[in-house]
């Protein structure tokens, strides 16, 4: 796969203090990678890094190929992007907002501006002025001012910040079917954990400054616990006796229910069901229950 965002062992301090650490991690074309981390962990800073916005202390980082220190002008029009609060010009209205980009990247402006304002959805509020829009408009204005000249690379800082639910949907569309049919590379951050795990094809997870671990979505499904989870009307001692001495590693949760963690069980809970039918016990529940990104997040930064 091509690459197009690289870095090698980024690293920025402060005098004494470091803030990121031999941070190294590759991105393919057409990629939504998602960059985790807790607040301070050094998301931003990596963001800004790839920007060119900070020099790093040491270690470099490459867009396309290309040294993001040395870029050219012809490289930032290949980008767009949007860094933690999304800048407007407060009295402008939307529709102004957006010609005003468009015409300072020497875009058609009236072309371009209504074609982004469809996509993000933003046609009811294209007369409203910036500084009445909600905290959410407010936001897709931003995308859209990183979106209107078409980018290859796709940077982002916490986007979904102030969406509503809906508006979060529609961001995960657009950025997938950016990524899907035109083959744009998307660079994410978030601390919205759940949402990545529908959105990012790889994540990588960042923590005091250090790059812990990166994984694609296919492995973290393999990685992340699973078990199946049963409940039974009365008689729970009963049923996990049996369930032992039939081989399986179950045990009583706090909650009372039984937890299974056998593969075999949770690929086929139709034989646990069965074995505790055949037993007389009441059946009440049998569900299995997957661990989501955010634990798994927070068991990787708590070790």
């Amino acid at each position: 796969m091509q690459e197009i965002i690289r870095t090698e062992s980024l690293t920025k301090r402060y005098g004494a203090h470091s803030v990121l650490q031999d941070v190294s991690l590759n991105v393919h074309r057409g990629e939504i990678y998602g960059f985790l981390g807790l607040n301070g962990a050094g998301k931003t800073t990596t963001i800004r890094m790839l920007l060119g916005m900070i020099r790093p202390t040491s270690g470099a980082a490459y867009i396309n190929g290309r040294s993001i220190i040395e870029a050219k002008p012809d490289l930032w029009r290949q980008i767009g992007y949007m860094v933690e609060t999304p800048y407007a010009y407060p009295n402008f209205t939307v529709r102004d907002n957006l010609r005003l980009i468009a015409r300072l990247r020497g875009l058609p402006a009236k072309s371009a501006t209504e074609s982004v304002i469809e996509k993000l959805q933003l046609t009811p509020y294209a007369d409203t002025k910036a500084k009445n829009l909600s905290l959410g408009n407010a936001q897709k204005l931003g995308l859209a001012k990183a979106l209107i000249h078409n980018p290859s690379v796709l940077i982002l800082d916490e986007p979904t910040n102030a969406l509503d639910p809906a508006g979060i949907v529609q961001v995960r569309e657009l950025l997938r079917r950016l990524a899907r049919e035109e083959g744009m590379t998307v660079f994410i951050s978030s601390h919205i954990l759940e949402e990545m795990s529908k959105l990012a094809s790889r994540i990588g997870i960042i923590h005091g400054g250090t790059l812990i671990q990166e994984i694609s979505s296919q492995e973290f499904e393999q990685l992340r616990r699973k078990r199946l989870m049963v409940k039974v009307q009365d008689h729970g001692e009963t049923a996990n006796r049996l369930l032992l001495e039939a081989g399986y590693r179950a045990q009583i949760s706090a909650e009372g229910s039984i937890e299974i963690a056998d593969e075999q069980a949770i690929r086929q809970p139709e034989r646990v069901a069965r074995l505790l039918v055949d037993a007389n016990l009441s059946l009440a529940g049998l569900t299995v229950e997957e661990e989501g990104l955010e634990s798994y997040f927070l068991q990787r930064v708590s070790e």
